[in-house]
């Protein structure tokens, strides 16, 4: 509760394993602007956990912690229910690079960003707020590191160079240009600094990109400019 006594930014704990649950909820329920909503451990607990939230006539779920590997249902096949429902939460995957192969899927299935396990607390609660903001959690260092061990799940060059794909044909040179550095993992700052613009203007060119694209993320620009063969990984 915040405290004025209203619910703030709503959130669901998905983790097969307790300690884990309970050391997220003991952080998340004492920040003033954070409530935890309800835990689960499989992947088919979170699709029924996340179901009875929306259906339940208060305000649901805002951001869904998930974990990539669980047993049964994965994490990447239980964001992908969570988020075909007409109203949905987003969903941040929580991963640990040296186990998980399954994190670019969960971005192709529509989550919102990924968290290492790991990651300091100051990290976890920005990356919550963020997410509810309708922010996509996208650290550049991790994203490079993302597209470098699951290449081999990205669009292949043919011998006469990449296939043009007709999504691209409503962005302007810039609008790729950008692009093309948001799949680096590049910030906005790096971008402009990069094109020698104005980080504002920078600002406008994602707005522009995700609304020409149909995207609603930032994580789902850089899925689709490697999907598209813009972005290479060299």
């Amino acid at each position: 509760m915040t405290a004025s006594g209203a619910v703030g930014i709503r959130v669901a704990l998905i983790d097969d394993q307790h300690l884990v649950r309970s050391g997220f909820r003991m952080l998340i329920d004492a920040q003033p602007d954070m409530v935890v909503v309800g835990e689960a451990g499989t992947g088919i607990e979170a699709v029924a956990l996340t179901g009875r939230l929306a259906d339940g006539g208060d305000p649901g779920v805002d951001v869904v912690l998930m974990d990539v590997r669980m047993p049964g249902m994965d994490g990447v096949q239980a964001c992908a229910q969570v988020l075909a429902r007409p109203v949905a939460p987003r969903v941040l995957m929580l991963t640990t690079f040296d186990l998980d192969e399954y994190v670019w899927a969960a971005l192709r299935a529509g989550a919102s960003g990924f968290l290492l396990k790991d990651a300091r607390p100051d990290e976890l609660l920005g990356a919550i707020r963020s997410v509810a903001a309708g922010d996509a959690v996208v650290a550049p260092s991790a994203t490079r590191r993302l597209i470098e061990q699951f290449s081999h799940t990205l669009p292949s060059p043919t011998a006469s160079g990449p296939v043009p794909d007709q999504r691209l044909d409503v962005l302007t040179a810039r609008e790729r240009e950008v692009l093309a550095l948001i799949a680096t993992g590049a910030s906005n700052t790096e971008i402009a600094d990069r094109l020698v613009l104005a980080e504002a203007t920078v600002k406008t060119h994602v707005g522009r990109l995700l609304a020409k694209l149909d995207v609603r993320d930032r994580v789902g620009l850089v899925v689709l400019a490697y999907e598209t063969g813009l972005a290479g990984t060299d």
